[in-house]
Parts: structure tokens; sequence; C-alpha cells
């Protein structure tokens, strides 16, 4: 079966968390257990954990429009789209043409404030993944199971293997609180519920995640040992990996040795990069070689409107209405690429290149009105056909997971923390690595390979563009390299001028939101908001 039930565990979860005051949560779905029904049996254990999973791919308990969290839309706070947004659509990489959609223009256009609903999203739903980690690990300890009578040794041993899995997804939602908001209300199992949770900085944040991986590590399954959608080593090697990579962001101190060591120890648990680059956006991609982590999407189980069933239908251009050609009926031209970053694969070195698969046809490159869909050129990365040819159940809601973390990114930050003095890395590999992508994207081919002279960190800045693009890298990219804010890389409608203009540095961390503040009186707001 390729994915766990994540709808079951989060209607289980659901329930639990509306017992709670960790965050707003409410659940009127008839299916929803108490806590000692539900562990009242392993298996009730296993759905529990489903649940933590769950809330990173689904809003709520009933159809794609539902939410459990109170007050807030679904469209507005479905974790990967959120991601998707605040990494991507505030880049040079993509634009969003209906900007009557909530949110959206701000985004859009670099001009967000404190009560942007998709920041509240991202903030409440992020913090949910925290609240339903901690009950869960509440319900999981030796003392509960005891309680319930689980004590067959199998049983308790497995549901250990949960309590670690629910530990590294904790510290996945404080890493991306950390790197969009730069603080977060610090709660963990062993707080009382009804507790607000004091207000940790980057430092702190830092510290728990780096020690709370650090121990956890050794008992988390091996890579690519674990049922899939479960998370494994691999998975909190990659989150420590990106913590170190942006190191000297978050706490001013340079960590590229320790990313590297990380790095090492992935690409050692025997991941291997796709063959076909693009077969890693299709409806099958769950067995890709290539994956450490995704985001679930079934277009009948899982219905939601997450990232890739934005994307997939949102790159169907209104002038092509191409969307048979990706399994999807599509919405005519929501999204678009900006002029920036087309140009990233000018050149003939591109010309066979199939990470290019942009669209120009009879399309002006610049994007003068955002709301004009003829405008800007399109892209044809993501799909809901199989690498069969078979196209998903649903032409709405699609069966391609989102990428999260994948071998190529690991290649690219080895490359990158060697370009930026670390001494555990060696240029050649550094070259080999970024070379094994190039030949990827040409099918075999040397012909685009580059020379030692060619590896500079503005090429590896660009390269992740080309490799990465959609993938809700692009944000942390930039501010990491120095060309977010400020006006020495511009792009168009950045700081909401049509050819980009410079933008403060207090953007390089979103506000807290204003329902955020007040609902938790130890949160500050972030400088310049």
């Amino acid at each position: 079966m390729k994915k766990i039930n994540l709808l079951l565990g989060l209607i289980f979860l659901a329930g639990l968390q509306s017992c709670t005051k960790d965050m707003d949560v409410v659940s009127e779905d008839p299916r929803v257990l108490s806590p000692d029904v539900l562990y009242s049996t392993p298996e009730g254990y296993k759905q529990g954990l489903a649940g933590v999973y769950g809330n990173l791919s689904l809003t709520g308990t009933g159809d794609a429009g539902s939410s459990f969290l109170q007050g807030i839309d679904a469209g507005t706070s479905q974790f990967g789209r959120c991601l998707w947004y605040l990494q991507d659509l505030t880049t040079d990489e993509v634009i969003w043409s209906y900007e009557n959609d909530e949110g959206t223009k701000e985004l859009n256009r670099n001009i967000w404030t404190a009560s942007n609903p998709i920041l509240l999203g991202m903030f409440s739903r992020t913090m949910a993944e925290v609240a339903i980690a901690n009950e869960f690990l509440r319900q999981s300890t030796p003392e509960k199971l005891s309680a319930r009578g689980i004590t067959n040794p199998t049983d308790v041993a497995n549901i250990q293997d949960y309590r670690n899995e629910a530990r590294v997804l904790r510290s996945y939602a404080y890493y991306n609180l950390m790197d969009l908001f730069g603080k977060a209300p610090f709660i963990t199992e062993n707080d009382p519920l009804n507790f607000a949770g004091p207000e940790y900085n980057r430092q702190q944040l830092f510290d728990f995640i780096e020690s709370e991986l650090t121990a956890v590590i050794p008992n988390l399954k091996a890579p690519r040992t674990n049922e899939y959608g479960r998370l494994d080593q691999a998975v909190a090697r990659m989150i420590l990996a990106k913590i170190y990579l942006n190191a000297e962001v978050y706490i001013g101190t340079a960590k590229y040795n320790e990313c590297v060591t990380q790095c090492n120890a992935i690409i050692a648990g025997g991941y291997t990069l796709n063959s076909n680059y693009l077969n890693n956006f299709k409806a099958d991609n769950h067995i890709s070689p290539e994956m450490i982590f995704t985001l679930q999407s079934d277009g009948v189980a899982t219905q939601n409107y997450g990232p890739t069933t934005v994307m997939v239908n949102g790159q169907v251009g209104s002038l092509e209405g191409n969307g048979s050609s990706f399994g999807v009926g599509g919405w005519g031209g929501a999204l678009r690429l900006r002029k920036q970053f087309v140009q990233k694969f000018d050149g003939s070195q591109f010309d066979n290149d199939v990470r290019k698969t942009i669209i120009s046809g009879t399309r002006p490159i610049d994007i003068a009105d955002v709301a004009n869909r003829d405008q800007g050129y399109i892209l044809a990365k993501y799909s809901n056909i199989s690498s069969t040819g078979v196209a998903g159940p649903s032409t709405t809601f699609v069966n391609t997971d989102f990428p999260l973390f994948r071998l190529a990114d690991v290649y690219l930050m080895y490359a990158e923390c060697s370009l930026r003095g670390a001494s555990t890395a060696t240029s050649a590999q550094a070259l080999t690595y970024v070379n094994a992508l190039r030949e990827r994207a040409n099918n075999g081919s040397t012909a685009a390979n580059i020379s030692a002279s060619d590896l500079t960190l503005n090429f590896i800045l660009d390269e992740r563009a080309r490799e990465l693009h959609w993938e809700s890298h692009r944000r942390q990219d930039l501010i990491r390299f120095g060309r977010y804010t400020g006006g020495s890389y511009n792009w168009a409608w950045k700081g909401n001028g049509v050819n980009g203009i410079a933008i403060s540095n207090n953007l390089k961390v979103y506000p807290i939101p204003s329902g955020s503040l007040s609902a938790n009186p130890n949160l500050t707001q972030n400088q310049g908001y």
C-alpha cells in the first residue's frame, strides 16, 4: 500500500486536540474517539502517529475544504501549500494570478503585514503540529502503556519507534517556525495543557532542534527501511543539514563542516538519483529512489488543496489549455514564471536540459499586469500522470507527492559547503556531485558538465534554482546568499515594483501573525512590523 492512513489518524487526533488548549481546535466528526479508546490497542497508537503525519497533508477531517483550526480557512492553512507560498511565491520563481485570493497579493509583491491570513495559517498549522506531537508523546509514555495493558515487547518497541518519529516531526515544525518567523512559543509534552509557552528565539530553537535530533537519530530506523510516508534517520539528518547550512543566518555562527557530516551520512544511506529528473514530480513519484521525505497526496483518499494540486492545476496555461498533458482540468493560468527565473536557463548549454520545462509560445516574458494571465511564461514540471503514462483517478486532486527533501539537494548542499570553506568537503567531490546532476539533466550526456573554475557560489545559487525550483527552497536560498532583501538583486514585482525594487531587511523573517500575538501574551512582534 502506497500510503499510511493519514485521514483516519487525523480524525482521531482532531478529537484528542479538541480536549486541549495548546491551540484552538474543533472537531464535530462523529468518528472521533477519546484518548482512552483510541490508545487502548497498539493499532490505535499507529493511527495516532498517522495523525501527526496527517496534519502536514490535510486540513480537517471532512472534505478538501474542511479545517479543524478554529476560524482559519483550509485554503490558507494547508501546511505544504503555505510553505510553498512563503518560500517560493515571495521570490523570483513564480507569481500567482488571482490576487483577490486572500493574502496572495501581499506575498506576490513582498508587502505583507501581520494581518496576512496565509501567515496566520502557516503559524497556526505548524504550531498545531507541535501540539499534536506533544499530545501523542503524552499518551505514549511507558506509564501510559502499562496502565493500558500494552506490555508485549514487540508492541512496546513499535510504539517507542512512533515516539521517536513524533519527536522528529515536532523538530521539523520548530525548524520551519525558526526559519520563517524567527521565533515561536516553546511547548513540549512535559508542559501542562492550557500552557502558553514562553517565546524562544532562533538561538534557543536552534539548540533545541539540534539536541533533540542528535539524541533521537540512533534510535530511528535506518534510511530507506521504514514504510513509505514515515521518516527515518535520513530525514532527521536532513533537518540538521538544513539548520547547519543556514546557521550563519539563524545564529550568526558558521556550521558548514557539520552540514557536510550530515550530507555524507545521508548519501551513504543508499539513495540514488532518479535517472529521469521529471519522474520525481509525477503521480508515482513515491517510487523514486531519490526521495528522502515527501508530503503525501492522493486524488481519492486524501483530497486536499495542497502544493502539488495547486501547482499541477496552476501551471496549466490560459492560452495553452494544456491540462490534459498533466492529467488535470487546470485552472487556466493561475501560475506563471517571473522573468528572472526564466533567464536562469539562458544559453545553449541548456538547450537539452530536461529541467527546462518552460513554455513560452507567443507569450511575452515580462508580466506588466499580474492579472493578465496571458503574460509571462509557464512551467510544465509537475504532473498527475505517472512515469508509465497512467493518469491519476481525479482530474482536480493529484496523486503526486510533494518532494520536501530529495538527494539532489544534498549534493548541492555539499558543494556549497565546500565553496564556503568546509574542511570536511573536497572540491573534487563537490564537482562530481554537481556534474552528476548536470548529466542527469542532459540524459547522460557530459556536454553541459562544468569545470572546477565554473563552480562558484553564484553558480550554486543559480543551479539550485534550476534543479530545485518550485520545491520550497528559494526564499531560504536567496536570504543565505544575501540576495533577498535590499536591491542588489531584483525581480519582477519585488517590493511592488513592476521591475522590482529594494525591500527592507526586516522582511527576512515574517511577522508574528496578529492573531497569534493575541493568543499568547508571551510573544513579541518581529522588528520592523
